[in-house]
């Protein structure tokens, strides 16, 4: 058997790791340390496990996150009621399956941004394709993208997502372009996909802050408030005293 060829071909089939996995094994001379079942085994799973590995590596970079946040880092004992065993069960990441929602209030330095990026490299772990966002960003690049004609192709890249993190929600005011794209984003994603949102500004006062006439604010909060999860931060900055804002 040519080895050599062997591995070259695996090359040419675009199964790197499996090559790179039998050729150390030939250099070692360990080829005759297993049966062919288990060495064919061992190869297929090391292929299978890089290409997971790989396919993760890309959803965590495509998602854009701000912060390397993780559940694991997530600190229960600071005063902001931060309720852990509903937390934990949002982990599970059950409420992507069912298409539900979760708005993350609290005080700027609260640790909403990291708890919404927690969940979103959770996410991406689990294999759902995530977007991370800066809310006025957003829009801003979804206006610019009407005058380019662009815009459809951006909305359904939102579509796409499985979980899309509107971050800093609210903190601009909502001009008509900035309503509209979000009715788009909010009305395509209602009952197909999930949400986070993470904003300074209580539920309460997003019909003031969406502004307009009315009609479309009813329409939005109807859409995200009733399917959505609820966690409201209190309490201090956690960046005072150089805490970490998880």
């Amino acid at each position: 058997m040519n080895n050599n060829q062997t591995i070259e071909k695996l090359k040419q089939m675009r199964l790197g790791a499996m090559a790179e996995l039998h050729l150390q094994h030939v250099n070692n001379n360990q080829l005759s340390d297993m049966t062919a079942d288990e060495y064919l085994a061992l190869l297929i799973d090391h292929q299978w496990e890089d290409r997971q590995n790989r396919k993760i590596n890309r959803l965590l970079k495509q998602a854009g996150f701000r912060q390397q946040a993780s559940l694991a880092d997530v600190n229960y004992t600071h005063n902001r009621d931060l309720d852990k065993n509903m937390f934990l069960r949002l982990a599970t990441l059950d409420f992507i399956d069912r298409n539900e929602n979760i708005i993350i209030c609290g005080l700027c330095g609260t640790g909403k941004s990291y708890l919404s990026q927690a969940l979103g490299h959770q996410a991406c772990m689990m294999e759902h394709k995530t977007i991370y966002a800066n809310t006025a960003r957003l829009l801003k690049k979804l206006k610019l993208s009407k005058v380019d004609g662009t815009y459809l192709k951006e909305l359904e890249k939102l579509l796409k997502a499985d979980l899309l993190i509107l971050d800093d929600f609210g903190l601009q005011a909502f001009d008509n372009h900035a309503r509209e794209a979000l009715m788009d984003i909010i009305d395509d994603r209602y009952n197909r996909k999930s949400t986070i949102i993470s904003t300074q500004i209580p539920v309460s006062a997003w019909y003031e802050i969406i502004g307009g006439d009315g009609t479309q604010a009813d329409a939005l909060l109807d859409r995200i408030v009733n399917s959505s999860h609820r966690i409201d931060l209190k309490g201090n900055s956690l960046r005072k005293g150089a805490l970490k804002e998880i």
